[in-house]
């Protein structure tokens, strides 16, 4: 935990020095003594400071939800995208993209998406009713594919392809060109989804000696599914409104701490959380250093690492099932 924090500490300053222009770590010192006040305020405290902010509180709800996932389900290949929580804010934002809303109120996209997950517990309580883990999953990918439908059906209905440009775009993840403003309004929903799946960390402990034995402890498993519902629905679901879908954060990032910490729910959450924003950090902070003409979405650089980790632990699971 001392090493994390100081790991992500380190990635969040470096983060705030390193950009295109303005400010640099090479002359990090000058700049500070020498820099009209102006121009070190706009660079340093309207874009770089919330981008630092998101990637951290982005990269940390993605690593603790999967963590939570993967111990509620049981599941070493489940992560946030499985509760359909993503792809119901991404819904909530394209139509805001689609319909115009978005320009005529900068913040609808954001205020829509968040919309979208909070639909998301309603349906997912509704679907699943009192059937037990297999219920759910089934529910989340249920909603997850029907959203995805419309997301493809809004692009396929666009008639304005600059329109269809930025719901691409969007899709692809990123958290560029963001402000304090969408800190703020994500920042409430982010800090009430830590809250309730923090709270359901006990009650992940019991349920690795499984769901029976869970029950005659004194697990209730409604609160609990309500607690890691709720809590992923708001930190995933705000994140997303505010950066578009970033992936397999929540998959990889528990993988790599279970080996380090241990296979207790409780102590992999923090960890988690920690570790998720370290590595989010770093690939904000890679895709800046990066020389492309175009800068490179931050999806799109999570997917190229998820993407053949996900195929290895596929293999892996296999190879342990064969043995």
């Amino acid at each position: 935990m001392i090493i994390l924090s100081l790991v992500t500490l380190t990635l969040f300053l470096i983060s705030l020095l390193v950009g295109s222009m303005g400010i640099g770590l090479p002359s990090a010192h000058t700049t500070l003594n020498k820099v009209d006040p102006k121009i070190y305020s706009l660079i340093l405290q309207e874009i770089r400071l919330p981008r630092a902010i998101l990637g951290f509180t982005i990269g940390a709800s993605l690593g603790l939800a999967g963590a939570t996932l993967q111990g509620y389900l049981r599941n070493p290949l489940a992560e946030p995208g499985v509760m359909g929580v993503s792809m119901a804010a991404a819904l909530g934002a394209v139509i805001a993209i689609y319909t115009g809303i978005s320009l005529i109120i900068p913040m609808a996209l954001p205020l829509m998406a968040i919309s979208g997950s909070l639909i998301v517990i309603f349906l997912l309580q509704l679907i699943a009713g009192s059937g037990g883990t297999a219920t759910l999953i089934l529910a989340g990918v249920a909603i997850s594919s029907l959203c995805g439908a419309l997301t493809s059906l809004v692009l396929n209905l666009s008639e304005n392809p600059f329109a269809s440009l930025e719901i691409v775009f969007w899709l692809l993840g990123s958290i560029t060109d963001r402000s304090m403003a969408h800190v703020w309004l994500s920042g409430p929903f982010v800090a009430i989804g830590w809250l309730l799946l923090v709270a359901s960390a006990r009650d992940l402990d019991a349920l690795t000696l499984g769901e029976e034995t869970a029950v005659s402890l004194g697990v209730n498993l409604s609160r609990t599914r309500l607690l890691v519902i709720s809590g992923t629905a708001f930190s995933v679901g705000a994140c997303t409104a505010v950066a578009g879908v970033i992936g397999f954060v929540g998959l990889i990032v528990p993988h790599l701490m279970r080996p380090l910490v241990g296979y207790q729910p409780s102590r992999l959450l923090p960890t988690s959380a920690l570790a998720g924003a370290s590595l989010l950090l770093c690939a904000d902070i890679m895709v800046r250093l990066l020389s492309f003409s175009t800068e490179l979405k931050l999806g799109v650089v999570t997917a190229l690492i998820g993407g053949p980790f996900f195929l290895f632990l596929i293999l892996k699971l296999r190879q342990k099932s064969m043995t």
